[in-house]
């Protein structure tokens, strides 16, 4: 195999490992989306403005949305956990990872 044909192979080898986790955040974007048009759950954004002040000392790393749940992951000193937010109603109803 020539040096070109490998460097073809590895990025569409690449490209096929990083494509369900892309397109996975796309679902979550969407369906998200879709709910928040429904009036069926609050916008990330006041989501957000609610758990992130009470998260001091915390990186926020960023959101996932499950059904009616948003996910939100965060960093403190070198650990990762989760606060599970109702996305309806905005009341934390989890946490993990602590």
């Amino acid at each position: 195999m020539n040096g070109m044909m490998r460097c073809v192979s590895v990025a569409l080898i690449a490209l096929a490992v990083a494509a369900p986790a892309s397109a996975q955040r796309r679902g979550d974007q969407y369906r998200a989306y879709e709910a928040r048009q429904a009036g069926q759950v609050m916008a990330l954004r006041d989501i957000e403005e609610r758990i992130l002040p009470r998260m001091r000392g915390s990186t926020y790393l960023g959101p996932e949305f499950d059904g009616g749940v948003y996910r939100l992951k965060f960093m403190r000193a070198g650990s990762v956990f989760w606060v599970d937010v109702d996305a309806r109603t905005g009341a934390v109803i989890g946490r993990s990872g602590f």
